[in-house]
């Protein structure tokens, strides 16, 4: 008898063309194959070299992914691909350069078992890897150790893993992947929805490795691409991209509980009910909303 799996990991990879970012990519994959038995993993679309990483690890290939006039593939299809193979209670989307320790399975069951509907993100922390890491026993506490040494704490702004309901999230806009906006779109949403927002930063480590933007085109960041412009404006405009600091959860020692206060999350507040509706970027209103965002950036130094 075949077992269903507690928990779906899907992700779209870059190509495997490029060294450094091959090797992080395989480094995060590995990560989540030790996650446990429960735990599939699904790699979407048909970049250059995904199909012999998929075969070398035993893993799903979808590979019949939608894209944009820019050949990037749409989040909508990513998503739909991923509900469609899938049978697991709970879908993770993740960035394929980020890695995950065996507890996110056992945070992600008991936030399930708390909450019939939600929404898990949280901020990651940022380490420099560049070579292959060692995945025999023990590599867990060896990853966590060396976050705890040489690994930041990045910004709420940033959004890398999303964990919900396989109920959840079954139509999306037509986003382009690895862009920005989509991310913020998500929190926004589940918000709308009345969806829990649970912030698992206090609980869960997840481990972003660092890299260049030199597979995006002219080496730019992606916030400053036309694509995510257009991302925005998919997401309703500007007030609606939210951060980890709107989440209305977090997760403490295993419970789901109200955030915990803080002056970041309360300039946030004041920051979203003033910013206009919509891609409107002027008047009383927006200038209200950016002074309150220059106050926390002053704190956090935030987007």
């Amino acid at each position: 008898m075949i077992s269903v799996p507690v928990l779906s990991i899907f992700t779209a990879p870059k190509p495997f063309t490029n060294p450094h970012i091959a090797t992080i990519q395989h480094n995060a994959i590995q990560s989540w194959l030790h996650l446990g038995p429960e735990v599939e993993v699904l790699l979407v679309g048909d970049e250059l070299g995904m199909g012999d990483v998929a075969s070398r690890y035993g893993v799903k290939q979808l590979p019949d992914v939608r894209r944009n006039e820019s050949s990037t593939p749409l989040v909508s299809s990513i998503f739909d691909l991923a509900h469609r193979d899938s049978q697991a209670q709970l879908l993770t989307y993740i960035n394929a350069d980020v890695m995950l320790l065996p507890a996110f399975v056992d945070s992600a069951r008991r936030i399930a078992q708390q909450l019939e509907c939600f929404l898990l993100i949280g901020q990651r922390w940022d380490l420099g890897v560049d070579q292959p890491l060692d995945f025999s026993p023990g590599w867990d506490q060896r990853l966590a150790a060396d976050v705890h040494r040489h690994g930041r704490l990045h910004l709420p702004a940033g959004s890398d893993y999303f964990t919900f309901p396989r109920a959840l999230f079954i139509e999306m806009p037509d986003f382009a992947i690895g862009r920005a906006g989509w991310d913020n779109w998500m929190i926004y949403y589940a918000r709308q929805q009345g969806w829990p927002v649970v912030d698992g930063t206090p609980s869960i480590m997840v481990i972003h490795q660092d890299h260049d933007y030199s597979h995006l085109p002219g080496g730019r960041p992606h916030y400053e691409l036309p694509e995510s412009r257009q991302n925005e404006s998919l997401a309703g405009g500007f007030a609606n991209l939210y951060m980890v600091l709107d989440s209305d959860k977090q997760l403490i020692h295993n419970q789901v509980r109200r955030p915990r206060p803080t002056l970041m999350r309360a300039l946030r507040r004041v920051e979203t009910r003033l910013a206009p509706p919509g891609s409107e970027r002027d008047g009383i209103r927006w200038s209200f909303a950016r002074q309150a965002r220059r106050m926390r950036r002053r704190i956090t130094g935030s987007l």
